[in-house]
């Protein structure tokens, strides 16, 4: 890859945005189930959940929409560890058996990078992964 002179928005910190019909759900599955730190923001129909590193997820209401591409994913060092806590939880991880995608036990692995995914009550879904 040919290096290029890096614009100012090239060093900004990055943070996904994802849909929830029903917020009150959303919240129980973020915080209740995935043991997530959420901050309300009722007077905007939205919350904010905290991961590793600073990072955060902004969940707000609207419609249900229909997306059938990764909406998040979350970078882990031991992804059969986090599988077997979240499993623990109640979450169910995808099968999925594509052209150039298949899972085995919910992970798929690919040159080196171990990735698993599940849905949200929402129905947005969400990776978890390993990079080497």
């Amino acid at each position: 890859m040919t290096p290029t002179t890096a614009s100012l928005i090239a060093t900004a910190r990055v943070f996904p945005v994802i849909p929830a019909e029903d917020l009150d759900r959303a919240r129980r599955f973020y915080r209740d189930t995935l043991g997530f730190d959420i901050d309300d923001q009722p007077d905007l129909s939205q919350f904010t959940i905290h991961a590793g590193d600073g990072t955060q997820l902004l969940v707000y209401e609207r419609a249900r929409t229909k997306a059938e591409h990764t909406a998040a994913g979350f970078i882990v060092d031991d992804l059969d560890a986090v599988m077997a806590d979240m499993r623990s939880r109640g979450v169910e991880f995808e099968e999925y058996d594509l052209p150039g995608l298949k899972t085995v036990n919910g992970v798929a692995e690919m040159d080196g990078i171990r990735s698993a995914w599940f849905t949200d009550p929402e129905g947005n879904i969400i990776s978890v992964g390993t990079m080497p």
